[in-house]
């Protein structure tokens, strides 16, 4: 089966924006989208894990998509969000926030809009990518958000819940 194939004829997507390059999540995986909010660290945590929020009196860990991605981090701005997303790991549901530098828009992507993605000549790990679509004008990299969060965010949530 190919990497589209698990694309759906048509489905809804929020874009989010990480340096110069749009990403795409499921929209219903998508919980909540937060403002740039104060952060308690995680001891002993890998560079990525930045720290937990409260959402709605339950823990939430938090990662930086800029490190997880390689890039470098930078400072939040105004535009700077967390994705509040509930992330299949380890067979089970799991809240996990993201940080964008900036959420776009929810947009309808076509399965005939979609290409697997490449093997080499990407700045990050292509089993983190389910597809490729174009839009606009543009490339948009839809997450496969099972292989963006690996065993080892499965062992961070286990140590802080």
């Amino acid at each position: 089966m190919s990497e589209t194939a698990l694309l759906r004829e048509s489905a809804q997507y929020v874009t989010l924006g990480l340096d110069r390059e749009l990403f795409a999540v499921e929209v219903e995986r998508v919980r909540e989208i937060l403002d740039m909010r104060p952060l308690s660290r995680v001891p002993n945590a890998p560079p990525f894990m930045v720290g937990m929020i409260d959402v709605r009196g339950r823990a939430v860990p938090v990662v930086d998509l800029r490190v997880k991605l390689g890039l470098p981090p930078t400072p939040p701005t105004e535009h700077t969000r967390i994705i509040v997303l509930m992330v299949t790991i380890g067979g089970t549901e799991q809240p996990m926030g993201l940080i964008a530098d900036r959420v776009l828009e929810v947009a309808a992507i076509a399965a005939d809009q979609c290409e697997p993605p490449p093997e080499v000549g990407v700045r990050w790990r292509s089993d983190y990518i389910r597809a490729i679509a174009r839009r606009d004008g543009a490339f948009v990299i839809i997450f496969d958000l099972a292989h963006l969060f690996t065993s080892e965010e499965v062992a961070l949530l286990g140590a802080t819940e």
